[in-house]
């Protein structure tokens, strides 16, 4: 019968215990120096090596030829408790023995000496799930064992047990393993087991492992059950996960607000078998990950990825407030929450449309994101009037300079100013802010809007939309469209802007306004703004 990869390399010393040094080094020095205890406890969580410990120091206290604190696996006493064949090593499982009747039975064998050993050792896993009358049972005799006796415990859940418990005993504690120490293990078996394995694809499944040996060799088992070559591609498809250029896009997606595309890619991703709560956690993940890199200065000690992938993470993280990663991560949260209580793909695509609308949204971290906004425009000074009742045209802000128009056409005063070159513009990375601004202020021209781009040069805000309506609404005699751009605009970055369409040559500025001079353009003579 095949034997699963995480049995067959079970560490049978603690020389081969991975990640583990801080306890293997003092457990190697207890024992070289005779100064065993009694009660040992292994708390951590799962797949970090307890139980492994555990059965390595219940043959090294009995082995015949300790070698430097390590069993030697090759006297009696080590291969008659490999094979099975003496019975001084009980393994409990707390979780199917856990009544007081039980533990009864436990105390008065340990009362008789081991029939073959130095010491019978007492392997309790899961400790935790004893009931209370058991660890009452339990008590007197762990604090006063017999001289022959060694109790092992084993726990994932250290918090449930009782406090005179853990006054009894050494406590140690197993951290979660580093994935490069599980991509370095994962190395030796590929050598072992004649397959191949490339270095991408064994980081991989370290980090999906979440520092869980155990689990690392479960997810390389299925890898080498699909291909004798496991690739990164290998461990997607068996694993089913979005690769990181997934997350990335989907992240920008949701950062633009731009709904349909964030939807069509989930359902690539959902036809091509990505599970929905998998691709959920892992967005969370990307999400903290642009956390950590917005608030600390050396972020490459707290996230774990490739220096390629960091940098990619670094880009994206500028256009980014932390008020609105804080705001995803709970989205996320709640979804996670719900998935497995209704239909996956949906409560995926709630949880984007929830993202990519920011007034759907009432949590406080949304609430505190729109409050952000709204501090940065008064730090700035921009204080908006209400509109006159009866006016057509919204008064513009109080810091921004009314244009000289009247209702008479007539030639405008030119003045110099700096033509808007392509060499030197950059992306306006606080539009989708803008956006969202007039899907609620002004519905019909976020419509016309959406899937646009947005570009500045000193104080010309110049919009790339393909959408022909944008002209019209713009080429209009009334301002009232203009306006909206440019209040919402001065709302978010707290600037004024001119306003112009983007073309990609460079022409020269005549007038006071690019959007003057493209109206011009298009009907041959001057059109007020009012």
């Amino acid at each position: 019968m095949y034997q699963a990869l995480y049995r067959k390399y079970r560490p049978s010393a603690f020389s081969e215990v991975s990640g583990q040094q801080h306890i293997t080094v003092t457990l190697k020095n207890q024992l070289k120096t005779g100064r065993i205890s009694h009660a040992y406890l292994f708390t951590g969580s799962r797949g970090t090596g307890k139980t492994s410990c555990a059965k390595i120091l219940a043959k090294a206290v009995n082995c015949l030829n300790l070698q430097d604190g390590d069993p030697c696996n090759e006297c009696e006493n080590c291969k008659g408790i490999d094979n099975g064949s003496y019975l001084d090593i009980l393994e409990i499982d707390a979780a199917s023995n856990n009544g007081v009747d039980n533990i009864r039975d436990l105390r008065e064998s340990a009362n008789f000496p081991p029939a073959n050993l130095k010491y019978r050792v007492y392997i309790i896993d899961e400790v935790h799930m004893l009931s209370v009358s058991a660890f009452n049972a339990l008590l007197k005799t762990l604090e006063e064992p017999p001289s022959h006796v060694i109790f092992i415990l084993a726990t994932t859940e250290v918090h449930k047990l009782p406090l005179t418990i853990l006054s009894r005993c050494q406590r140690f504690d197993f951290r979660r393993i580093d994935p490069s120490d599980i991509s370095q293990r994962i190395n030796f078996i590929a050598q072992k087991e004649g397959f191949s394995i490339t270095p991408d694809a064994a980081f991989m499944i370290g980090t999906l492992a979440d520092g869980a040996l155990r689990d690392a060799l479960s997810i390389l088992d299925l890898c080498v059950g699909h291909s004798k070559q496991v690739t990164a591609e290998v461990v997607r498809e068996v694993c089913g996960i979005a690769p990181r250029d997934y997350l990335i896009e989907l992240a920008d997606y949701i950062k633009s607000l731009d709904t349909g595309k964030a939807l069509s890619l989930i359902d690539q991703l959902h036809n091509s078998s990505i599970d929905m709560q998998r691709l959920c956690e892992e967005l969370i993940s990307h999400y903290r990950n642009l956390m950590i890199i917005k608030t600390t200065n050396n972020p490459e000690k707290l996230i774990v990825c490739q220096p390629d992938e960091l940098e990619k993470l670094k880009t994206q993280a500028k256009d980014i407030s932390l008020e609105f990663i804080m705001h995803a991560q709970n989205v996320l949260a709640d979804t996670l929450r719900l998935i497995p209580q209704g239909n996956r793909r949906a409560q995926m695509e709630m949880a984007v449309i929830k993202l990519c609308t920011p007034d759907l949204s009432t949590s406080i971290e949304s609430v505190l994101a729109r409050i952000e906004r709204l501090e940065r425009a008064v730090k700035a000074g921009v204080i908006f009037k209400e509109s006159e009742p009866k006016s057509d045209t919204p008064p513009a802000p109080e810091s921004l300079p009314a244009d000289n128009t009247t209702s008479e056409p007539k030639p405008k005063a030119k003045k110099p100013e700096t033509a808007a070159d392509p060499d030197n513009m950059q992306p306006f990375s606080d539009w989708p802010k803008v956006m969202s601004i007039l899907s609620k202020n002004c519905p019909l021209l976020y419509g016309v809007l959406q899937g646009s781009t947005a570009y500045i040069q000193d104080d010309l805000l110049l919009i790339d939309s393909k959408n022909s309506q944008f002209r019209d609404l713009v080429k209009g005699k009334s301002s009232v469209y203009r306006d909206e751009i440019r209040k919402a605009a001065q709302e978010v970055t707290g600037r004024v802007f001119r306003l112009g369409p983007y073309k990609p040559q460079t022409q020269k500025a005549e007038e006071s306004d690019p959007f003057d001079r493209f109206l011009d353009s298009i009907a041959g003579l001057y059109i007020p703004d009012n």
